[in-house]
Order: structure tokens, then sequence, then C-alpha cells
């Protein structure tokens, strides 16, 4: 048997902390090593597998459109993409979409819009304030909009436009409003960041300022959006409608596609002003409609919420038994572990060990980022593990 992981060291660049584990295939919340090892898959394809690994109406639709046509550019129409397009319209607030390849993609595409609408109806504007602890994706315009300073601090001089601002805080974005700013760009919850959750009339009052002031709202859905937090869309939750949003990671269903949204008034683009060569193609688009389609008519969104007040509740439950553990956050099957110690990375490991993949999302705390079509037994198989890794690792 090839050693895989050897391999890659020898022919890749070093830029993953990867988990020791070389994962061949998977099944709904299932996966497999090459050495025929099975795991509980947590992870999820970082927040991307909302139907699973490889799920019957995802492949049937990949193989079909595989077999019909793969590419076209975007130089013709292409029924997928028209498809794929008016079902997101329908069942969101927004009224236009274009399709990229990527969340980072998606960000950059939605800070350009922005901009742009600045250029047009605020005398030049192209400030975007961001905050800080988000993440917005690693190109290097969106590596300054993210307010971290681990991925900021090696690439500087950073390109300029971004103003990052204590997240939940109103009162920073009033600070940093000027006649410079086109836009504020948030997301809803935050994952990257650790999973952190915003009080809940914060994005009403940050939408109510940027109305005032006449400046856009861009929601970044990459990681909330598409049932991730228990409503299609986690904005339906805070009482708001941004004027853009971005998605990507599980609107493909595992299949690689980003894309932006924005209201009628904010779709200023003119001809030429955007463009991408393989967004929107029809393979990811054909992947994107079925994933959506079986989601809206089979109430994937709905399990999520059930079964992530199930997921939550299990982690509160840890609290009892363990000293480890501080606190659970997050909302529907995106939640955070909040441990008493730096040994997330640690504890992730075991974990693996005993047959479940889970992601240590910082220092000291563990993302929970399943399948939205996890079952309650799978948590309870799930928890099992955690709970006796926590008992193991406690003696330490």
């Amino acid at each position: 048997m090839a050693n895989w992981q050897k391999l890659e060291k020898k022919y890749m660049m070093d830029t993953f902390q990867r988990l020791p584990v070389t994962i061949v295939k998977g099944q709904g919340v299932r996966a497999w090593d090459d050495e025929g090892n099975e795991y509980l898959d947590f992870i999820g394809g970082l927040a991307v597998n909302v139907l699973g690994h490889s799920h019957p109406v995802v492949v049937k639709a990949v193989a079909k459109q595989a077999r019909t046509i793969i590419q076209t550019s975007n130089l013709v129409y292409s029924v997928p993409q028209v498809k794929l397009a008016k079902l997101m319209i329908e069942n969101s607030c927004m009224d236009k979409v274009f399709f990229c390849n990527s969340g980072a993609e998606a960000c950059e595409g939605a800070v350009k819009l922005a901009r742009r609408y600045g250029m047009i109806h605020r005398k030049g504007a192209w400030e975007v304030i961001t905050a800080t602890k988000s993440f917005h994706g690693r190109t290097l315009a969106m590596t300054a909009a993210t307010g971290q300073s681990k991925f900021q601090d090696p690439y500087e001089p950073l390109p300029e436009g971004f103003v990052n601002v204590t997240y939940d805080n109103i009162a920073a974005v009033k600070a940093a409003t000027s006649d410079k700013t086109c836009a504020v760009m948030m997301e809803p919850i935050q994952g990257e960041g650790g999973v952190n959750v915003p009080a809940d009339d914060y994005l009403k009052k940050v939408s109510a300022w940027c109305d005032k002031k006449g400046i856009l709202l861009i929601l970044d859905e990459i990681q909330t959006g598409i049932g991730r937090t228990g409503t299609m869309f986690a904005y339906q939750q805070y009482g708001v409608e941004p004027d853009i949003m971005t998605l990507a990671k599980g609107l493909g269903g595992g299949v690689a596609i980003g894309a932006f949204m924005a209201k009628d008034k904010v779709s200023v683009f003119e001809h030429g002003e955007h463009g991408s060569t393989f967004g929107g193609n029809p393979l990811a688009c054909a992947a994107g409609y079925a994933t959506l389609n079986y989601m809206l008519k089979n109430g994937v969104v709905d399990n999520c919420r059930s079964v992530g007040a199930y997921l939550a509740k299990s982690i509160n439950g840890l609290k009892k038994k363990s000293d480890l553990v501080v606190s659970v956050r997050g909302r529907g099957l995106l939640l955070a572990m909040e441990l008493s110690r730096e040994i997330a990375a640690d504890f992730v490991l075991e974990c693996m060990k005993e047959g479940v993949l889970l992601n240590a999302v910082t220092t000291s705390a563990v993302r929970f980022m399943p399948p939205l079509i996890t079952t309650e037994e799978d948590v309870d198989e799930a928890m099992a593990i955690v709970k006796k890794v926590l008992a193991r690792v406690g003696k330490k």
C-alpha cells in the first residue's frame, strides 16, 4: 500500500496541519481511511458536506451532467446555472446572483461590488469595515479583511481599504465609519474565529447603522449559509436583510462552488466589470441545484435545527461529568465545545484514534460541523467517544 502521507510531504507544499489520516471513501456521516478504519465524520468537509458524503441525489446529478456537458464558459448561456440561480433567488431575500468557485472568491466579488457601488453612489467611498477574529478567505485582499493577525502578519504590507474593529460591538462600527466607508462586512456567526455568536440584537444594530449612513451590509454566510445554523441562511434568525451575501461551502453538496448575491439596487456591475472562467460551470451548478432542491423538499434544515439542539444538550451534559468542558456555543450544527485547557489539538487527535473526526478551531475549542442529515443516534455514538476521551485526557 502506498504511503500517501509520506508522498504528500514530498510533492506538496506544506501548508496544512493535517490529521494523520488518509480518507479514501465516504458515505453519509461516515468515512473510511486507506487502512479500512471507519470514522464518524463530524468535520463534514469543513461544513461543506451538508448531505453527507456521496449523497445519491448529488452523485446522480453530477454523473448525468458530466455525461452531458461539463464546461461552457460564461460567453454563452447555461441551463444548470439559470436553474440554480432561480432556486436561490426564490428562497432568499436577494434579487441577483453571481457564481464563482470558492468562498474567498465570493467575498472578493462582494467587496468589488461594494466598492463599485461606493464609487457610483458614495462619492468614491471604498473602505470596508470588518471584525476582529473574522475570516473571509486567504487571497491577499481577504487576508486584509480577515481580522486575525496570525493570517495577516506574514503578508504585510497588505492591500488597503479594510478597517478591523471589535466583533459584537456596535460602538466600534460607528467609530470606524467615515466618508470613505462603502460597506460593513460581517459573519453572522464567526466560524474560523472560534464559532463566536454575537448578541441577538447586534446584526440588527449594524443593519440600522448601515441604513442610516447609506452604506452596504455584507453578510459572509460562507459557513453559516445553506442550512448550517438551523435556517436556510443565518440572517433569517436575526431580523435583518443584507444588501450583499456571500455563499460557498455547503452550496454544492461537496462540489466546489461559490456565489455572492445582492439586492437589485446594489447590482451595479456592467458588462466586463467582473467575471470568471469556471464560475457557475454546468457541473458545479447541477450539484448545487440537486443539493438545494433536495434540502428544500426533504426537511433537511429542520433536521439540522433539532439534531443541533440535541448535540448542544449532549455537550452541555458533559459539563457535569468533566471539569474540562466549560461551555458550548453556536447554532444548528455549527457548534464549539470550549475546554478549560489549551488541549484542543490533542483532544481531537485522541478522538480520531477512537473513530470520530472533529476540528480544533482554536487552542481550547473543538468544532462540531457534521452533515445536516446527522441523526440523534449518530450524535449518541459520537458523544460516547467524546466522553471516553474526556475521561482519559482529564487524568493527564
